[in-house]
């Protein structure tokens, strides 16, 4: 299933410590084709390698992995 990247935004932990080695995450709002909205956390670090910005559409491979549709 494709969705688009309708918000990416800043995980709120308030005011827990991350641990060390500790990847930063951010929250996506995706919406699916047929309309249903999910939030997932996603590593920030992997959405600027495969360069998913807001309005891209996304989806997940087998093993669960964010891809950017080309």
């Amino acid at each position: 299933m494709k969705y688009i990247v309708k918000r990416i935004q800043e995980a709120d932990y308030g005011c827990e410590e991350r641990p060390a080695g500790y990847q930063f995450q951010v929250l996506l709002l995706l919406r699916d084709e047929t309309g249903q909205e999910i939030d997932i956390e996603v590593a920030d670090a992997e959405l600027l390698s495969k360069d998913i910005n807001e309005g891209d559409w996304v989806f997940f491979d087998k093993d669960n992995e964010i891809i950017k549709e080309e």
